[in-house]
């Protein structure tokens, strides 16, 4: 007797239907997703008075959005094999003195890693359009780029990059990178 193991895509166990080419995710359900890149400022750093215009030009963004969106903050913690294998390719090429102090170096960001738990973060926001049942798809998609061109202007004004995730390959890397 043999147990028979279905495998499954991850276009199947995912709920989204397809990615258009304009980057917009219509899910199975029929609900239409866009996905926008934020790289933000470093508030720590402002003066007060930048901080309280920073924090009025948020306000007016969270006004703004009379419509659905997500949140969504991704921590990867740092990979330095790149750069440690590329400091031992030089190596190759060094002096003995220079060897130690290379790796020496490779020792102290190793260690620096570890003790403060280096990570990188990519936040998004996902804007979500639910679709009625005889609504046009480029009504839809032009409704969730106008919303996005409204998130663009209020988070432009703290200061942040706001970035349209609007190609299909950049869109399938964020979803595979959340697996």
């Amino acid at each position: 007797m043999s147990i028979k193991t279905e495998i499954s895509s991850i276009q199947e166990w995912l709920p989204y239907q397809s990615i258009c080419n304009n980057g917009i995710i219509k899910l199975k359900n029929s609900t239409y997703i866009k996905i926008i890149k934020v790289i933000p400022i470093n508030f720590n750093l402002k003066s007060e008075l930048e901080k309280q215009s920073i924090l009025n030009s948020y306000k007016i963004f969270l006004k703004t959005c009379g419509f659905n969106i997500q949140i969504l903050i991704q921590s990867k913690k740092e990979d330095l094999s790149k750069q440690v294998s590329k400091v031992k390719e030089n190596q190759k090429k060094e002096s003995e003195e220079l060897k130690i102090i290379s790796e020496n170096y490779i020792n102290y960001i190793k260690e620096l890693n570890e003790r403060n738990n280096s990570s990188s973060k990519n936040f998004y926001i996902l804007i979500k359009k639910d679709v009625l049942i005889n609504s046009v798809e480029k009504v839809v998609i032009d409704e969730l780029n106008d919303n996005y061109l409204k998130i663009k202007e209020c988070l432009s004004r703290c200061g942040n990059v706001v970035t349209d995730i609007n190609q299909k390959k950049e869109v399938e890397k964020i979803i595979r990178s959340f697996f």
